[in-house]
């Protein structure tokens, strides 16, 4: 348990964001007996994902205010972020300048978590790594909560776990700005390449706080992280913890790597294959990647490799994140609606052979395409280009393929299956933000694969 929790009676607690983790942290909170107000620069009804009502506010005790923030919210002992409150907004900033402490959600949860916690941070592959473990976890008879950035608030679920379980947590870069206690037994950095430029004034900032994962970690605690990453690695060499990297280009005397085609562990001075890369159902080399965190991250915590092998076997991948949706006349439509920065794009490239009509571009965050202008030469027959960014998409290839700009998804759908043949990939993967055209990258998927199961 963490040390303020017998502290949070009574004690008066803004929390800014009335989302999904807005809510459920204000829940927590109320139920542990503290004062707590929520605010809102939006109205309810222009909230994304949340259904509800004041009278339920109400009923909990919770009071709230939208459509502003008042001088009311600085009226508090601390205050809780979500993680799409920027931390430059003029409120986190000034109850800063006013000395209130500003934490972010998981923070406030973790202070009454039993169970030890895995945490997964990184650029890409976040959602897949986390899922991934939760189901290593949960094939292996643990009772698993599986929440964070992956959609479900910790906050929501924090007071169900108990010291049998086992908390898998996806952790966002905001996220991680506003922890102070929060501490993994197992922290897992994937990598770390340019994204949310627009929320961060360097590259550099951006990764110092991927690297408050590891800020609370002990000499005990775990660290998994990229060996093959040169920003990664030489940071978490330099921690005191037990290291345990991995490697798909390096054969590792600790950690995780490729040997002979195998994925192979080499945990306590005990080497185990557990797997043949062909064998996995998850394709492409960032998901072998993927594996070797999530089967490190499970040997950490002593599960049993005939129990990973089997896991890593068995999982079928996360939805939007190169998922099948559909072949049609020997035309397969893939939906990687999760890729929302160009590093995500260069993996799903990379994961086909056959030719590509991609589908690219929504919000641009800040996009550097240069380091994808190789792969669309030698694999992508066409681009259609969409969104806000679609100009600017143009613009970077149209001396490398053939381009195309269209006004909506279902155009973009219908030009991608006129101009396939049999043998191609029509495949969405935006390079950017959902934010210009759809709620989010979900609605944004489920759009793209409606209109494919439409054709």
């Amino acid at each position: 348990m963490g040390l303020i929790v017998q502290n949070i009676e009574g004690k008066k607690v803004t929390v800014i964001g009335g989302a999904r983790s807005g809510l459920a942290v204000a829940r927590l909170l109320k139920k542990m007996g503290a004062d707590v107000f929520i605010s809102d620069m939006k109205k309810p009804e222009e909230i994304k994902y949340v259904k509800f009502t004041p009278e339920e506010l109400n009923s909990a005790g919770i009071k709230y205010e939208f459509g502003e923030h008042s001088e009311k919210v600085y009226d508090c002992d601390f205050m809780v972020i979500s993680p799409g409150v920027p931390s430059n907004a003029p409120v986190v900033q000034k109850a800063m300048e006013l000395g209130i402490k500003v934490w972010s959600e998981i923070e406030v949860a973790s202070w009454f978590c039993k169970a030890p916690i895995i945490a997964v941070t990184g650029t890409n592959g976040k959602t897949t790594t986390t899922s991934l473990i939760g189901h290593i976890f949960k094939t292996a008879g643990f009772k698993t909560i599986v929440a964070g950035n992956i959609g479900a608030p910790f906050s929501d679920f924090v007071l169900d776990a108990d010291e049998g379980s086992i908390v898998v947590l996806e952790v966002s870069s905001f996220q991680l700005d506003h922890i102070e206690n929060f501490k993994p037994k197992v922290a897992v950095l994937l990598n770390i390449t340019p994204d949310h430029l627009d929320r961060y004034d360097s590259f550099g900032d951006y990764i110092l706080s991927k690297f408050r994962i590891f800020k609370n970690q002990k000499e005990d605690d775990f660290a998994v992280y990229n060996y093959d990453d040169e920003i990664v690695q030489p940071y978490v060499e330099s921690l005191n913890v037990i290291k345990l990297p991995f490697s798909v280009r390096d054969k590792l005397s600790c950690g995780g790597f490729i040997e002979d085609g195998y994925i192979t562990l080499n945990f306590k001075n005990k080497k185990e294959r557990i797997l043949k890369m062909n064998n996995l159902r998850i394709r492409g080399i960032h998901n072998v990647y993927n594996s070797l965190a999530a089967a490190l991250a499970a040997r950490a915590m002593e599960v049993k490799d005939e129990i990973i092998r089997e896991s890593l076997q068995s999982f079928e991948g996360v939805e939007h994140r190169l998922e099948f949706v559909r072949e049609i006349n020997g035309v397969k439509f893939i939906n990687d609606s999760k890729a929302t920065n160009v590093n995500s794009l260069w993996y799903a490239l990379e994961s086909f052979d056959e030719p590509i009509i991609l589908i690219a571009g929504g919000r641009d965050k800040g996009n550097d395409y240069s380091k994808v202008y190789d792969l669309v030469k030698r694999k992508v027959k066409l681009i259609i280009a969409i969104g806000e960014s679609k100009n600017k998409i143009y613009n970077e290839f149209k001396n490398l393929t053939n381009v195309i700009e269209v006004d909506s998804m279902e155009e973009a759908v219908k030009k991608a299956y006129e101009n396939s043949v049999p043998g191609d990939v029509v495949l969405l993967s935006p390079a950017c933000a959902s934010f210009d055209m759809f709620r989010d990258y979900e609605h944004r998927g489920e759009v793209f694969k409606k209109l494919v199961n439409e054709l």
